[in-house]
């Protein structure tokens, strides 16, 4: 924050002319309007008639120029005195004072400061175009519909600055942690020499701590100097994120002060310390979230303290500590807070595509200027706050990493403060660390070096969350480091040539070039975009839309899946895809903290993401507000800078089996609490099985404990039924929980045929018996059936328009699609099966081996006891399991690959549930179904 010898705010009432054509200076101003603020969120303009499918629709969107003009008053006291026009957060503009150009400017992160002149007392006429056509970049997120909306106006602080004859600009402050001091660097201008009085106080500390006023002579051009801040000094971390104001007050002899700053500032040393960063010293695990400035009743990024301080503290709260802006950098705000809070902030560039250089095909020398221009500009406007600790050089980038290295290296030279990486998830298949990397952010360092555990179709292969049996111990300690590294390489990418790759929203062929083959990274490893597990739209979330942007795109969702007769369903399709997301979410976040090579990730995301084909990924929505699906207390049992976890190999047992769990903690708390004392329990219901104790000695640098080995011999179970078990481990006030389950010891794993009708295709025998009364069990083979989509248990990746239409464009398989079962749990069938309402471990094995029977246009009353919910696009009607009358006999059918479930015990018990219904009085569908219509169903 500056304090100049004083500001006038131009906040308020201007007047406005929308120029779509761009005609210019001399149109008449018909309207008026507030600023800060948008044309968009004014409601000016036409209303938009484009209703987008893919993202929320602006409602009044207006593109092109528009034109802001107002009349200012000059006082005496300030006639004279230098004054510069200040506007934060807009698109490109060019000013006018009183009908004569002044200048333009095109930054897209930074204030646009506009020199005037030394005004005179009295009226003044100041006229600021906007465009927001034509940028200089495609600016990823600070542009794109698919967040915060290509907006037109002026979003943050209007005024005029004035200064003395003699000011400081330029202000560097550079911690040095060991000196306990802060240097302090830069440009005197107006005057040959002067004198700087600095004093620092802390503001927002329990401990509150001063440094003494200290006065230093500068001479005219650049100036640098050391303020000691004393022994005591408190120091600014993501455990206590202390601040100091720092003042500097410029003299200039006999004029007295002449100039004015105040600044806020962290001591604190953010360091790469080989596969970890550290903070003053300790180790620390980056638990980051994406952001892409989604902000939807405004369509833009506040530019106010307070609102920062709400969104990252929800953020903080489900123990986040890090923020990755995508394509953008927040507004400075966004930084206060992030200082106040102790979060670790990295913009990057508004680029995603090709660096290249000179003589490459399509090279744009003009773009590529201005957005390592757009780097300088925000190092220099925002390198001083103490959150501001990393920073990446655009999102997904292919092409000369001899031009993206020397970027990074003019960078670094320019400003040290910082780490610095080459991008996010750079040349995907084939990165490469270059030599002025700090870390390496990615998803995999070769096609099947795979360090996250969900990955799209058409990046396959996918993830382990994904398509491995569930258990709990999968890390990517041997993906960083391989057991055999050397002894073999991707021979694919040896071989160089070209590549068909995701490229943003699209596809496209890249030149694979020179790959060095396999290779270990020698710093922090950040794993990229995380997580993207999809969950069913939540219909009662449209009318939270009071703003801008309007959810015309959830409202066609909500009619695509009323035409198809399952309206009724959305809420119990939104509950149970949440709750499989969750699921999948802790298993994505516990192996990343098992990882012990691993330096943290970056999450997409805890909230939902408006775009791209409009992705519902997160546990809170777009506006930050939870979904209900989980409270952040539980969150942190999987995500925090102390995190229990038990390793074992499967959730599904059976009766009498030994579970055995290895027990650890990752530890990137401050300090050392000694020995931690556990407790740990296995129950079933309110039964208690097994419970135990242990102490965990945590020493001083340790953040991964081994702490005991649970072996527990699982009762025997009497009963046909299952048991679910519950696993707690608790310590101070660190918990974790899972949940297992436990089945008798069942004979085989075929359903028997000579007690049961069980057919493979509905034939001519099994319609005969149908008809005489006969109850018939039907489970084709899933290879068989066309009419029908495979069973997958894991909720589909980020959203299915986008990556259906890149797998097809790629011409390779297209994603699933589907989100998890829908489970009538009450339903008899599961008298020897019990279930939630949702996907839960004991379906993962069923549900792999299954296929679900399409019943589009079938009767509503016709209601699949199990279903799989679809996706928004295609809304079909699934039927995993479903009965029906027919004749006077009576159908349950199950699309099931019955000898593969019955490999796993709970597959056996399935089956065995099956028959037990099949046996009973109980079974009794209540729809008539004619052979006709199960004919043209089960094909």
């Amino acid at each position: 924050m500056i304090f100049l010898l004083t500001k006038i705010s131009l906040e308020g009432e201007w007047k406005l002319q929308l120029d779509e054509r761009k005609q210019g200076l001399n149109l008449p101003f018909q309207d008026v309007i507030n600023l800060p603020g948008t044309t968009s969120h004014a409601r000016k303009g036409p209303k938009n008639e484009i209703v987008l499918i893919g993202a929320l629709t602006d409602e009044y969107l207006f593109e092109g120029q528009a034109w802001y003009s107002k009349e200012i008053t000059i006082p005496e006291e300030l006639a004279g005195k230098n004054c510069s026009l200040y506007l934060e957060r807009t698109r490109m503009t060019t000013v006018w004072l009183d009908g004569r150009e002044i200048g333009s400017r095109n930054s897209l992160n930074t204030a646009h400061i506009y020199e005037l002149e030394k005004l005179e007392a009295g009226s003044h006429t100041i006229t600021v175009r906007v465009d927001n056509t034509d940028y200089p970049t495609k600016g990823g997120h600070l542009t794109s519909p698919d967040t915060q909306t290509n907006w037109n106006g002026i979003t943050g602080r209007l005024e005029l600055q004035f200064f003395g004859d003699s000011s400081l600009s330029d202000i560097r402050l550079t911690p040095d942690l060991a000196a306990r001091s802060v240097r302090v660097t830069g440009l005197l201008k107006g005057a040959t020499e002067g004198t700087v009085d600095v004093v620092a106080e802390s503001f927002n500390s329990k401990k509150s701590h001063s440094a003494p006023q200290q006065e230093f002579a500068v001479s005219e051009g650049e100036f640098s100097f050391v303020y000691e801040l004393g022994s005591d000094a408190l120091l600014w971390s993501e455990f206590e994120p202390n601040l100091y104001n720092v003042s500097l007050v410029l003299k200039d002899g006999e004029a007295g002060v002449a100039d004015r700053h105040e600044l806020i500032f962290g001591l604190k040393e953010f360091k790469a310390a080989g596969d970890k960063f550290t903070i003053n010293g300790e180790k620390t695990f980056l638990r980051g979230k994406h952001d892409g400035l989604i902000f939807p009743l405004t369509g833009y990024a506040p530019t106010d303290v307070e609102e920062w301080l709400r969104i990252l503290g929800i953020a903080k709260s489900y123990g986040m500590n890090h923020y990755r802006f995508h394509t953008c950098c927040p507004p400075e705000a966004a930084f206060t807070a992030a200082d106040m809070l102790g979060i670790y902030m990295e913009p990057e560039l508004p680029f995603w595509g090709t660096i290249t250089e000179e003589a490459d095909e399509g090279h744009n020398q003009a773009e590529q200027d201005y957005l390592i221009s757009e780097g300088y500009e925000i190092l220099r406007a925002f390198g001083n706050h103490p959150s501001f600790v990393m920073m990446s050089l655009g999102n997904e980038l292919w092409g000369s990493r001899t031009k993206i290295d020397s970027i990074l290296k003019e960078y670094k030279a320019f400003d040290d403060r910082h780490l610095y990486t080459q991008g996010s998830n750079n040349h995907q298949f084939m990165p490469e660390i270059l030599e002025h990397d700090d870390f390496f952010c990615g998803v995999r360092f070769s096609r099947d070096r795979l360090f996250r555990g969900s990955y799209a179709m058409c990046d396959a292969p996918q993830g382990h969350v994904q398509t491995d049996y569930p258990s709990t111990m999968k890390d990517y300690d041997d993906q960083i480091v391989p057991p055999n590294f050397g002894k073999e390489a991707d021979s694919d990418e040896k071989a160089g040539g070209s590549i068909q790759i995701q490229y943003g929203t699209e596809a496209k062929t890249v030149e694979a070039g020179d790959v060095s083959g396999e290779w270990i990274p020698q710093m922090p490893v950040v794993s990229h975009e995380i997580g993207q597990y999809a969950t069913f739209p939540n219909f009662e979330e449209i009318d939270k839309y009071q703003g801008s942007l309007k959810a015309e795109n959830f409202k066609i969702f909500r009619e695509r899946l009323e035409s198809k007769g399952l309206g009724h369903l959305a809420g119990k399709y939104f509950e149970s895809s949440g709750q499989l997301a969750v699921a999948c979410y802790k298993e994505e976040l516990e192996a990343a903290f098992r990882s012990r090579r691993l330096a943290g990730f970056q999450l997409l995301d805890l909230q939902d993401f408006s775009g791209q084909g409009t992705a519902l990924v997160g546990v809170l929505d777009a506006f930050m507000d939870s979904k209900e699906m989980i409270t952040p207390e539980e969150w942190r049992t999987f995500c925090s800078d102390a995190v229990l976890l038990a390793r074992f190999p499967k959730y599904n047992y059976v009766a009498g089996e030994r579970f055995i769990a290895d027990v650890e903690l990752s530890w990137f708390r401050s300090g050392t609490p000694g020995n931690l004392s556990l407790h740990w329990e296995l129950s079933a219901e309110d039964a208690r099985l097994a419970e135990g104790s242990a102490e965990a000695n945590i020493q001083a640098g340790s953040n991964y404990i081994d702490i005991c080995q649970l072996t527990v011999d699982l009762p025997v179970v009497h009963r046909m039924t299952p048991a679910k078990l519950s696993l707690w481990i608790e310590g101070s006030d660190i918990r974790k929980s899972y949940d297992l389950w436990i089945y008798p010891q069942l004979i085989g794993s075929r359903i028997d045929e000579d007690e049961i009708n069980l057919f493979e295709e509905l034939s001519d025998e099994a319609l005969a018996l149908l008809e005489q009364g006969k109850n018939v069990l039907l489970m084709p083979k899933p290879e068989s059936l066309e009419n029908a989509i495979e069973g997958t248990y894991c909720t589909d990746f980020w959203c299915y328009p986008m990556f259906r239409s890149i797998s097809e464009s790629m011409n390779r398989p297209v994603p699933v699609g589907t989100m998890g079962l829908l489970i009538e749990n009450t339903h008899p069938v599961f008298r020897d099966f019990p279930c939630e309402e949702h996907s839960t471990y004991p379906w993962w094995s069923i549900v792999q081996n299954s296929k679900s029977i399409i019943m589009d246009g079938t009767d509503r009353e016709w209601s699949p006891i199990v279903q799989t919910i679809d996706n928004f696009e295609r809304n079909h009607k699934l039927g995993f399991l479903f009965e029906c009358r027919v004749g006077q006999g009576k159908l349950l059918v199950c699309a099931l690959d019955a000898s593969k479930a019955g490999e796993t015990p709970e597959g056996r018990q399935f089956l065995s549930s099956l028959a037990g219904y099949m046996s009973s009085n109980e079974f009794n569908p209540q729809y008539n179904a004619s052979a006709a219509e199960l004919r043209e169903l089960i094909r």
